[in-house]
Protein backbone atom coordinates (compact mmCIF):
# COMPACT_ATOMS: atom_id res chain seq x y z
CA UNK A 1 0.00 0.00 0.00
CA UNK A 2 2.11 2.32 0.60
CA UNK A 3 4.38 1.73 -2.36
CA UNK A 4 1.26 2.37 -4.39
CA UNK A 5 1.02 5.90 -2.77
CA UNK A 6 4.00 6.61 -3.09
CA UNK A 7 4.14 6.04 -6.96
CA UNK A 8 0.91 7.72 -7.77
CA UNK A 9 1.20 10.84 -4.99
CA UNK A 10 0.85 13.22 -7.49
CA UNK A 11 -2.80 12.03 -8.70
CA UNK A 12 -3.47 11.65 -5.40
CA UNK A 13 -2.69 15.06 -4.23
CA UNK A 14 -4.17 16.45 -7.65
CA UNK A 15 -7.45 14.55 -7.13
CA UNK A 16 -7.77 16.03 -3.73
CA UNK A 17 -6.80 19.79 -4.99
CA UNK A 18 -9.21 19.39 -7.62
CA UNK A 19 -12.14 17.65 -5.25
CA UNK A 20 -11.72 20.63 -2.37
CA UNK A 21 -11.55 23.24 -5.86
CA UNK A 22 -14.92 21.61 -7.37
CA UNK A 23 -16.71 21.98 -4.20
CA UNK A 24 -15.56 25.70 -3.47
CA UNK A 25 -16.93 26.50 -7.33
CA UNK A 26 -20.34 24.75 -6.67
CA UNK A 27 -20.61 26.85 -3.55
CA UNK A 28 -19.15 30.04 -5.17
CA UNK A 29 -20.50 30.05 -8.34
CA UNK A 30 -22.40 27.39 -9.66
CA UNK A 31 -25.60 27.10 -11.39
CA UNK A 32 -28.67 29.10 -9.95
CA UNK A 33 -30.96 27.36 -12.42
CA UNK A 34 -29.85 23.52 -12.47
CA UNK A 35 -29.79 23.14 -16.28
CA UNK A 36 -25.93 22.86 -16.00
CA UNK A 37 -24.70 19.05 -15.89
CA UNK A 38 -21.51 19.41 -14.37
CA UNK A 39 -21.81 22.42 -11.97
CA UNK A 40 -25.61 21.82 -10.73
CA UNK A 41 -24.77 19.09 -8.11
CA UNK A 42 -22.05 19.47 -5.69
CA UNK A 43 -20.66 15.69 -6.23
CA UNK A 44 -20.54 16.50 -10.22
CA UNK A 45 -18.35 19.19 -9.47
CA UNK A 46 -16.42 17.42 -6.86
CA UNK A 47 -15.91 14.56 -8.41
CA UNK A 48 -15.23 16.75 -12.23
CA UNK A 49 -12.47 18.54 -11.07
CA UNK A 50 -10.94 15.30 -8.80
CA UNK A 51 -10.33 13.77 -12.02
CA UNK A 52 -9.39 16.81 -13.88
CA UNK A 53 -7.02 17.74 -10.97
CA UNK A 54 -5.48 14.15 -11.21
CA UNK A 55 -5.10 14.56 -15.06
CA UNK A 56 -3.31 17.97 -14.75
CA UNK A 57 -1.13 16.69 -11.87
CA UNK A 58 0.01 13.58 -13.93
CA UNK A 59 1.67 15.67 -16.50
CA UNK A 60 4.49 16.57 -13.84
CA UNK A 61 4.82 12.99 -13.05
CA UNK A 62 8.40 11.81 -14.36
CA UNK A 63 8.21 8.38 -16.23
CA UNK A 64 10.72 5.30 -15.14
CA UNK A 65 12.75 4.28 -17.83
CA UNK A 66 14.05 0.71 -18.42
CA UNK A 67 17.77 0.14 -18.98
CA UNK A 68 18.58 -0.44 -22.59
CA UNK A 69 20.90 -3.45 -23.32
Amino acid sequence: MKKFIKENRLYIIGSIAGAIGGFIYWKQIGCSTGTCMITSSPYRSTLYFAVMGALFFGIFKKEKHAEQQ
